[in-house]
């Protein structure tokens, strides 16, 4: 299972609006879990089953309400049984598709655009 989260704040927790601090608490929890992760501007994704993924995204969202009383929770999840490694293959997967269209352009590359990992969602 891939699942993608995003927690935060409602409101900053610092002088200047910003969340970063407490965001920085749930990346920590991320990264302790010992979870294949990728943390990115607006989301991490997390793999592993069902039950891994769902006590971290608890755990770092409990860390967030630590600090904040309140927060925002966003999850997107791909449920795919019996699938490992997912969180490289589906861009792999997607890279070689570009490879494959017409042009041969990759993503990233000549003017191409990485985008949204959404992309990613079609090449299974």
């Amino acid at each position: 299972m891939l699942l993608a989260f995003s927690v935060a704040p409602l409101a900053g927790v610092d002088d200047t609006g910003s969340v970063s601090a407490a965001v920085a608490r749930a990346v920590a929890v991320v990264r302790a879990s010992g979870l294949p992760h990728e943390t990115t501007a607006m989301f991490t994704t997390l793999e592993g089953e069902w039950d891994e993924v769902m006590a971290v995204v608890k755990q770092a969202t409990d860390a967030v309400l630590e600090v904040a009383p309140r927060a925002s929770l966003v999850i997107k999840a791909d449920v795919r049984p019996g699938f490992t490694g997912e969180l490289q293959g589906k861009l792999d997967r997607l890279e070689a598709a570009l490879a494959d269209a017409p042009g041969g352009e990759r993503a990233g590359e000549a003017g191409g655009n990485v985008g949204h990992l959404d992309a990613a969602e079609g090449c299974r």
